[in-house]
């Protein structure tokens, strides 16, 4: 009988923020792949989710994702470039690199 392997207990590469790119969690979905996000550099944007990216990326509200400024109105608007799954999370965590983004609550 064929075993299926654990995928939790095996993290090999985590994607981490790199450059602009700011990690954030989904407030709300607006549709039309549209969603406010609460930032790590505690702005909220307005961001999407682009043309080749819609059909295979399923966003819902609390999720974790990666965001990626826009060059013009990077303080209110954002593309949505990657989404963590939750054993990624929990490494994300356990490393605080989400420690920030949970803290605020001024939101």
């Amino acid at each position: 009988m064929y075993k299926r392997p654990e995928l939790e207990s095996e993290i090999l590469r985590v994607r981490l923020p790199r450059g602009n790119e700011v990690l954030g969690i989904v407030e709300r979905r607006l549709g039309a792949a549209r969603m406010r996000i609460r930032c790590m550099d505690k702005k909220t944007r307005m961001c999407r989710i682009p043309g080749a990216r819609r059909r295979h990326l399923w966003v819902r509200e609390n999720n974790i994702v990666l965001v990626k400024p826009w060059d013009l109105q990077g303080d209110e608007k954002g593309d949505v470039i990657y989404k963590y799954s939750r054993s990624h999370v929990d490494w994300l965590r356990k490393n605080n690199h989400l420690s920030a983004l949970e803290n605020m609550d001024e939101f």
